[in-house]
């Protein structure tokens, strides 16, 4: 079983694909760890072709504990804490506008999903990378209801967090190649009102009504 879940940053998506994956036993992709991991390595190499960073990188995630933010491993070494800064989370969004850095992280993304149960999240997952996800979920939220849960994350200005969030969007729904967007079958789940509890609960009937069918 293959359980998609995108949208926008804010929404709530990693929160609730974490509990959820906890809650049904299933493993768990951030795949925006992927691109913070080669934004992360750009901004350190910055004459580095992004593309040739993302095809040579070697990812592993630990979702031993679904309940807590995976431990990221960037060749190696454990970059959970370095790929969550707003710099790296910026340069995520401008690296992830690349075709071949797309490209490099899909037959990654594809590798790991090959088999076993899966709850991924990301911009992309239900449109791109597994068009034929068993359920699809778009989550959305109201801008200063996103704005305001990051802020949080970050210990940061709300107003700030809301200009950069709106640029971020602007760049994830405008690029070429894979914009954000819900896929035509994606069941979609305003969070603005809703505890991620609640929202977990949605998708996990969703996932046992399509498990019964």
């Amino acid at each position: 079983m293959l359980v998609a879940i995108d949208g926008p940053a804010g929404a709530g998506k990693s929160t609730v694909a974490r509990a959820l994956a906890g809650e049904l036993g299933y493993s768990y992709l951030d795949s925006g760890a992927l691109y913070r991991s080669v934004a992360l390595l750009a901004l350190q190499e910055p004459d580095a072709d992004p593309a040739r960073l993302a095809a040579e990188m070697k990812i592993e995630l630990d979702d031993r504990s679904p309940s807590s933010e995976p431990a990221v491993l960037l060749d190696g070494r454990d970059v959970s804490a370095e790929i969550r800064t707003p710099e790296v989370s910026a340069e995520a969004s401008r690296v992830a506008a690349e075709p071949a850095v797309r490209a490099a992280l899909l037959e990654k993304q594809r590798a790991l999903l090959g088999s076993g149960d899966w709850i991924a999240e990301g911009r992309d997952i239900g449109t791109v990378v597994a068009p034929d996800a068993d359920v699809k979920v778009f989550l959305t939220a109201d801008p200063g209801e996103r704005a305001r849960r990051r802020a949080l994350e970050q210990h940061g200005d709300a107003h700030a967090v809301a200009a950069e969030l709106s640029a971020r969007d602007e760049r994830d729904r405008s690029r070429a190649h894979a914009p954000l967007k819900a896929a035509p079958d994606a069941v979609e789940i305003d969070t603005s009102a809703l505890s991620a509890a609640e929202v977990v609960a949605r998708i996990a009937e969703l996932v046992r009504a399509r498990s019964r069918r």
